[in-house]
């Protein structure tokens, strides 16, 4: 951050710090009191209100679904659930459901046409960023970049060079370019799966077969908000497509490696 007086920056990162915070609490898995958890366990049986940044990045969800034709969806989180990569919980989740059977009501109220079982961590951290951004914007902080491990957004008028992480080797950074005012996120299955019932599992699921992906590349999308960035990074990740279509109505662009 630069481009204003210590108390001013001092500030604007208090309040990035407690944004970020906000989105975790509302939007987590693990507390069984955030937003996301009591539409797992409640919606399907009665409409729920949420704070209006739970049903923001939830209408975002939506529309992420019908653009890549099913690629990003959220309902996949029982599959993680199986794979270890959440807890185990009390909700159910029919096997047909979808992000579909979410219905957005006014008021920030939500409810499930079935059973359902949402994980927003493929989104949720994208729009935490933003609402950072804001944060540190409203404060009066000029430019800066807000960084949260893979998914970033630059900010003001000077220019930031980002790299990612190479496919082929994890100690070797590529060179992706200089961005301003952007948002750039980066996913890849090969550094965080695991081993469970002697197979190889990794966070990035395929909606239309259930399984999880196994593949050694990487995907990174640029795009004007960082929501969009990283949700964006698994239907490209899936589809291995750097020109998919699904990208242009978020005005963003790819870049797949590996």
């Amino acid at each position: 951050m630069s481009g204003a007086p210590q108390p001013v920056l001092a500030a604007g990162m208090a309040a990035a710090f407690a944004a970020i915070e906000q989105v975790h609490r509302l939007m987590t898995f693990h507390s069984p009191d955030s937003d996301l958890s009591r539409l797992n366990r409640q919606a399907a049986r009665e409409s729920v209100e949420v704070h209006a940044w739970t049903w923001q990045v939830l209408f975002a969800a939506r529309s992420l679904w019908e653009h890549t034709g099913g690629l990003f969806d959220c309902s996949v989180a029982p599959t993680l659930v199986r794979a270890g990569f959440l807890p185990r919980t009390d909700g159910a989740a029919d096997a047909r459901a979808r992000m579909g059977d979410v219905h957005l009501e006014s008021r920030n109220k939500v409810r499930f046409g079935q059973s359902l079982m949402l994980d927003l961590g493929g989104i949720a951290k994208g729009f935490a960023v933003d609402r950072a951004v804001d944060s540190l914007q409203a404060a009066g902080v000029p430019q800066g970049v807000v960084n949260a491990g893979g998914d970033l957004r630059v900010f003001g008028k000077n220019p930031e060079p980002v790299h990612v992480r190479s496919p082929e080797c994890s100690g070797e950074f590529l060179r992706l370019g200089v961005f301003t005012e952007s948002a750039v996120a980066t996913s890849a299955a090969y550094f965080a799966g695991h081993k469970a019932s002697d197979r190889w599992v990794t966070p990035i699921v395929d909606p239309a077969n259930g399984g999880t992906i196994d593949n050694h590349r990487s995907a990174t999308v640029i795009a004007p908000e960082c929501l969009y960035a990283d949700a964006l990074t698994k239907p490209v990740l899936l589809s291995g497509m750097a020109t998919a279509a699904f990208l242009q109505p978020f005005s963003a662009r790819a870049v797949v490696l590996g």
